[in-house]
Formats: C-alpha cells, structure tokens, sequence
C-alpha cells in the first residue's frame, strides 16, 4: 500500500503532465523523471536535470555521474534507499545540454513542493543549475560543501551545495572533494 507522501509525489508528477511543463522537452523525453529513493529522508540530493540513462529508464542518476554518486554515498556509508534523489528539471533536455533558466523556473514550484512532502533535513545541490536556485549569486567553487540554512516556505532548509558528480568524471581531482564535501554532510547532520 502506498503510503501519503508516495500518493502525494504521484499528484505532483500528474500536475507536471497536466499542467504541460515545458512542452518542447517533453516531446522529445521517453519519461518524465520525477525522483527516486526514500520519501521520509533525511537527505534529498537535487542535480539538474535527467541525461540519456535516466530519461529512458525514468529513474535519476543511473548513468556514469549516478555510479560516482553511488560511490560518494558508499563512502560515506549510506545506502541509496535512505536518500531521496531528483533533479530540478525533469525532463530530458536534447543532447544533455544545460537546462535553460526557463526550463529551471517551470520546474521550481513542483521541486518545492516535493519538498514540502519529503521535508528532509538536509538538501544536498549537485552542481551549479540546483544551486542557484537555493542560494542566488554564489558560486560553487567558493561555497562546496559549506551549509547554509535558507528559508524556503514554511520550512527552513539547510543547503549543502557540492560539486555535480559528472564533474568529477572529466576532472579527477574534484572526486577527493566530492567525496571530502558528501561526507561532511553527516558531520553537519550530527
């Protein structure tokens, strides 16, 4: 049986497709990807938005970036069932090019609303396209892996921005800091 929140996450993905979110995108996706793990979690990593594996299988981060992310959350012994993973934007943008600020701002309200449903503790942002949005006007090399507590609704939230796990498949030494940065999460937690 499904439980409220499950029910809930179900209604947001209906509105997305009734409501017609960016269209374009969603011609040219196989499926929407709304999110994927636990929906009483602790943490929800966001990244931005599906690539080829994930529009295909309808799951996020199943590719080579998800492997890194599986790597990070084995480093820092959590199990992919205890997280919560989405992207901003649900859809696959054409080629994996960088989600547009448009495509971005069409998809704020239902993240935040997914949100509201998960509330977790901690929101973990995969790269600079989902950090932005929760913390405007900084960049991710000054801020990776440094919290920040952010007023979103009714809730407060604390912002944990880490570098984007692809990025550490172009550049190698940027894996030590993802890894360093994922598991000074669970510091930050306790």
């Amino acid at each position: 049986m499904k439980n409220k929140k499950q029910v809930i996450l179900e209604q947001i993905k209906a509105d997305i497709i009734n409501n017609n979110i960016c269209p374009d995108l969603a011609r040219e996706a196989t499926n929407l990807v709304m999110g994927d793990g636990n929906v009483n979690a602790d943490i929800v990593l966001i990244g931005e938005a599906p690539g080829k594996k994930e529009d295909l299988q309808g799951l996020p981060f199943i590719g080579a970036a998800g492997k890194f992310l599986d790597i990070m959350l084995a480093s820092a012994n959590i199990k992919r069932s205890d997280v919560y993973i989405t992207n901003i934007v649900k859809y696959r943008p054409p080629n994996n090019r960088d989600p547009k600020p448009t495509e971005k701002e069409a998809f704020w309200p239902y993240l935040v609303r997914q949100l509201d449903v998960i509330k977790p503790r901690v929101v973990v942002t995969l790269g600079r396209h989902s950090m932005e949005y929760f913390l405007p006007g900084k960049k991710i090399g000054e801020v990776h892996g440094q919290p920040e507590y952010i007023q979103l609704g009714n809730n407060k939230l604390m912002i944990v921005p880490l570098y984007h796990p692809a990025a550490a498949l172009y550049n190698g030494s940027l894996r030590a800091t993802l890894i360093n940065d994922f598991n000074s999460i669970l510091k930050i937690i306790e």
